[in-house]
C-alpha cells in the first residue's frame, strides 16, 4: 500500500499507522507547520521582485524596519527584525557595503552601534515600493480584505496570547527543578 504524502493527509484521512506511532496531531495539521506554509506561501510572491532589486528576505526587513525609525540599537533592530544577532552583523555588513544604511557608535554608551537607513537605501525601498504594494493588492483582491484584516486581527491576538508562556524548553527546565 502506498504512503500518502505529508502534506496530503487531512483531518480524518490520516494513516491510521502513523497515529498509533505517535500521540499528535497530523503533521499537516501542526500550527507552525500551517504558519509555515502559509508564509511560503506570501513570500513566494515578494521574492522575485526582491530578487531584480539584489535584495534578500532579511535585507528587506532590516530596511524595512529603518523606515520606521530614525535609527535603531542594533540588539533593537534584531528583535524587532525577527534576527539573530550573528545572522544580524552579517546582514548589516552587506548593507553598509553597499551603503544602504549608516551605522555609528550610540551616543550613550559607545560600545554599541545605531543603525539608520541611508538616503541610498530609502531610494531602494522607493523603487521596490510599486511592486511590493502591487502584489499586497493582488493577495488582497485573491484573499479580500475583510478576511485579511481578519487574519492580522487574529494573529496579533495569538502572538499576545502566547506572550506569557514561555517556551517548551523553559517548561522542562521548570519540571526539572
Amino acid at each position: 500500500m502506498a504512503r500518502k504524502k505529508l502534506d496530503e493527509t487531512r483531518p480524518g484521512q490520516g494513516d491510521v499507522a502513523s497515529s498509533r506511532r505517535t500521540p499528535m496531531r497530523e503533521f499537516s495539521r501542526s500550527l507552525p507547520m500551517s504558519l509555515l506554509r502559509a508564509r511560503e506561501a506570501v513570500m513566494r510572491q515578494f521574492r522575485p521582485s526582491l530578487r531584480n532589486h539584489g535584495l534578500t528576505e532579511q535585507q528587506w526587513r532590516i530596511l524595512r524596519a529603518l523606515t520606521a525609525v530614525d535609527e535603531i540599537e542594533v540588539t533593537e533592530l534584531a528583535r524587532v527584525a525577527f534576527l539573530l544577532g550573528p545572522s544580524l552583523s552579517r546582514i548589516l555588513r552587506d548593507l553598509e557595503a553597499r551603503a544602504l544604511i549608516e551605522r555609528k557608535a550610540a551616543e550613550n554608551d559607545g560600545r554599541r552601534a545605531v543603525v539608520s537607513i541611508s538616503g541610498k537605501g530609502l531610494k531602494l525601498i522607493e523603487a521596490v515600493a510599486p511592486t511590493s504594494e502591487a502584489i499586497y493588492a493582488e493577495i488582497t483582491r485573491r484573499y479580500g480584505a475583510r478576511k485579511l484584516a481578519e487574519l492580522h486581527e487574529m494573529l496579533g491576538a495569538l502572538e499576545a496570547s502566547l506572550a506569557g508562556m514561555g517556551s517548551a524548553a523553559d517548561a522542562e527546565v521548570e519540571a526539572d527543578e
